[in-house]
């Protein structure tokens, strides 16, 4: 079985991810979890911090953490995979997918996408969403992962 990229920007990792993660591990005999690199966006979490959340929410020695920049499909050059790992949580993301899945085809004729339909229990949640209800003091217990949660807690302890 071949080894697969998920990438995305994990800021944070959300239950969903995990959940796609391991699915994927059925599939494919490693999962790279790439986190994309935006130097134009300002992550809630540092990129070491995204890194050690995933590692520690995925111990599976088939999980690699790792990072980049750029073009994905050339970094899936680089690291000689060919198959790109990508959830779908609604029909609004199938269309914002279906349109990169056929760029990176364009770009790269001999990278696949492999879409994953989310849990039902994670279709609504997503990064973004986690972290505003976490700034406004909201529970996300049960959609993150338990280190995930306890950072969160951490960047939005309320000051007296």
């Amino acid at each position: 079985m071949p080894v697969a990229i998920y990438p995305g920007s994990f800021d944070p990792l959300t239950n969903g991810h995990l959940s796609l993660i391991q699915r994927g591990l059925q599939m494919f005999d490693r999962v790279i979890v790439a986190i994309a690199v935006n130097p134009k966006k300002t992550p809630l979490f540092t990129l070491e911090e995204r890194r050690a959340l995933i590692r520690q929410a995925c111990p599976d020695p088939r999980v690699e953490v790792d990072a980049f920049q750029g073009l994905l499909v050339e970094y899936a050059k680089q690291r000689q995979v060919n198959v790109l790992l990508r959830g779908l949580r609604a029909v609004s993301d199938f269309e914002y997918e279906f349109q990169l899945a056929n760029m990176n085809r364009k770009l790269a004729p001999g990278i696949e996408t492999v879409f994953m339909m989310t849990g039902e229990d994670y279709f609504y949640i997503s990064s973004q969403l986690v972290r505003e209800v976490a700034m406004f003091g909201g529970d996300v217990t049960g959609m993150v992962p338990d280190g995930v949660l306890a950072k969160l807690k951490e960047k939005f302890a309320r000051k007296p």
